[in-house]
């Protein structure tokens, strides 16, 4: 990943951290997607674990700039240090760009929401439960379009910043294709969601495929003007 891109990733974390409303929750949301324990980023930075718990439950100040910079450099030193395989992700993220007839709408969340908590949200219905309990953030995405005109590398980036996340596919009509396509994506979100139809119209094999691959199935016919509205708020 080059030293820019890198750079702009720092950037992109500290600024989420440092303008939450939480800074304690987002710190853990970004260490978690980083797959960094709170040990591990302790002894990076040259803390007691204790530090990073305080920060991150809020019984400590709200970390300053200098904290933060120093923790997002520590998350990103320990990512490089394993291979870069965060940072790979990201950068392409950075250089991803979409036809909005394609993707309807792509965002991270400050901290993580709870899966119910998103699904409410959607006015969704879950099939299927999933090995996840939480998301940090949503890609809603044109079914057909996607299918039809990405490649696996461009499918690959509509995971934003984080795998962790929903990927919302609308212009269902059975769900078989965003099932299908499941298949060949490594890794899986940890959930799916099916817009535009009723649990009585899904393809029978849906939750078994969802159930292998051990993510989160939903469907929902809300509004999506309505659902991406109420989303903003999470």
């Amino acid at each position: 990943m080059s030293e820019t891109a890198r750079e702009e990733l720092a950037r992109r974390i500290a600024g989420e951290i440092t303008l939450s409303d939480d800074p304690g929750a987002t710190l853990r949301k970004w260490r978690t997607d980083f797959d960094v324990s709170q040990t591990e980023l302790a002894d990076q930075l040259g803390v007691s674990s204790s530090v990073i718990s305080d920060y991150e439950s809020g019984r400590r100040e709200s970390p300053g700039i200098g904290v933060v910079r120093r923790t997002v450099d520590g998350l990103l030193d320990i990512d490089e240090a394993r291979g870069g395989g965060r940072l790979r992700q990201y950068a392409r993220v950075l250089s991803a760009g979409f036809e909005s007839d394609i993707v309807h709408d792509l965002r991270e969340y400050a901290t993580a929401v709870p899966m119910d908590e998103f699904y409410e949200a959607m006015g969704a219905t879950e099939i299927v439960s999933g090995d996840r309990d939480h998301v940090y953030g949503h890609t809603v995405i044109n079914s057909i379009q996607a299918i039809t005109r990405l490649s696996s590398e461009e499918f690959y980036r509509l995971y934003g910043q984080s795998t962790n996340r929903a990927l919302v596919f609308t212009g269902v009509s059975r769900g078989e294709s965003p099932l299908v396509a499941m298949r060949v994506v490594t890794p899986t979100p940890n959930a799916v969601v099916l817009h535009g139809i009723e649990e009585d119209d899904l393809w029978p094999h849906a939750a078994d495929l969802a159930t292998i691959d051990g993510f989160s199935l939903a469907v929902t016919t809300q509004d999506l003007d309505e659902s991406l509205e109420t989303l903003r708020d999470l």
